[in-house]
């Protein structure tokens, strides 16, 4: 793997000893530094769990369109269930791609003192022609919450917090599942299959079935392949973890290339976030980082927002204007005037 574009870093370090979870800790300081991306082994996230989740989702995009139809997002105005090929877009362009969005099973919350970003709050949409589907992903969904608050552990030191920093500010989780799948296109130029993008949240965790790539990663103004490698998740920050450390880690543009037809990609992003209403303080850095702290990017057409519930909500608004317009047009009219 010595010619991959990211770096790779085998959490299992972590039980190995001092010395091996220090190593781990400063590579993985370096790698957020630097690039944002990297590459994550030893995790502990079985193969059985990894072929039974690829394989509900080969069977559920190969449900009948009228039984993914029944759980189309429009009907959810918490953003849940299927998108039909073209239905999400990344700065305003059609992203080429079907998928499911499965959150937390919560209960609608309402009252008139309650916050824009409370309707994302709400139930799931499955599907009735595939039960299973549900159970692999609370497996795959618990075994990478756990992953996911290793990492941040993991940083909180590498940072020069202590170690339940985040614990202590995360709350309970927001996080968000996407089951995608890109099918082939036939063009002659690369095609869109999701635009680049920041990830508005704080840590994302990506399986892609194996052998496939298209992921694309910005390093030095440059684009480079990420393609999937067996046994290995692609981890990103997002734009809350580069809000926290005051620049010190970095949220990268990332974007995927459509296969090209017959060809199809399946992947499976994991996003873990704080709760909708938790605000990251700023990490007190010790001296040596701050000095290399770049100060956050400063975009207009996307602020950074501490309140994750705002970041969120500006996210899926804009991701899905079909949903929005039946669902929040009082938002999206709202904003528009901003």
């Amino acid at each position: 793997m010595s010619d991959l574009n990211l770096p790779i870093l085998d959490l299992s370090q972590l039980d190995q000893g001092t010395e091996a979870a220090e190593r781990f800790r400063a590579d993985l300081r370096a790698a957020t530094h630097d690039v944002g991306f990297f590459y994550l082994t030893g995790t502990g996230v079985s193969r059985e769990l990894e072929a039974r989740l690829h394989q509900a989702a080969i069977d559920f995009f190969a449900l009948p369109e009228a039984d993914k139809l029944a759980i189309e997002n429009v009907k959810s105005p918490h953003f849940r269930g299927y998108t039909r090929v073209g239905g999400e877009r990344t700065q305003g362009k059609v992203d080429w791609r079907e998928q499911i969005d499965i959150g937390p099973e919560r209960e609608v919350i309402t009252g008139d003192d309650v916050p824009d970003y409370a309707r994302l709050i709400g139930p799931n949409l499955w599907p009735s022609a595939q039960h299973e589907l549900k159970e692999v992903v609370a497996e795959w969904h618990d075994h990478l919450s756990d992953v996911a608050r290793k990492l941040l552990r993991a940083w909180a030191l590498a940072l020069g917090a202590d170690e339940n920093y985040f614990d202590r500010h995360f709350g309970e989780p927001s996080t968000l599942i996407k089951i995608v799948k890109y099918p082939g296109k036939s063009d002659p130029a690369p095609q869109q299959g999701v635009g680049a993008h920041k990830d508005s949240g704080v840590l994302t965790l990506l399986w892609v079935e194996p052998g496939k790539g298209g992921l694309q990663v910005q390093r030095d103004g440059e684009w480079v392949d990420a393609p999937a490698v067996s046994g290995a998740f692609v981890v990103n920050i997002g734009e809350l973890l580069e809000y926290a450390t005051g620049g010190y880690l970095t949220a990268t543009n990332h974007r995927v290339i459509s296969p090209k037809a017959p060809d199809y990609r399946i992947s499976v992003p994991f996003f873990f976030n704080p709760a909708l209403d938790a605000r990251l303080p700023l990490i007190d850095l010790p001296a040596e980082l701050a000095a290399e702290a770049s100060g956050v990017t400063q975009d207009p057409t996307n602020p950074i927002h501490a309140l994750y519930g705002e970041n969120a909500l500006k996210s899926r608004l804009r991701a899905h204007p079909d949903v929005a317009a039946i669902w929040h047009a009082d938002l999206v009219a709202a904003r528009s005037t901003r």
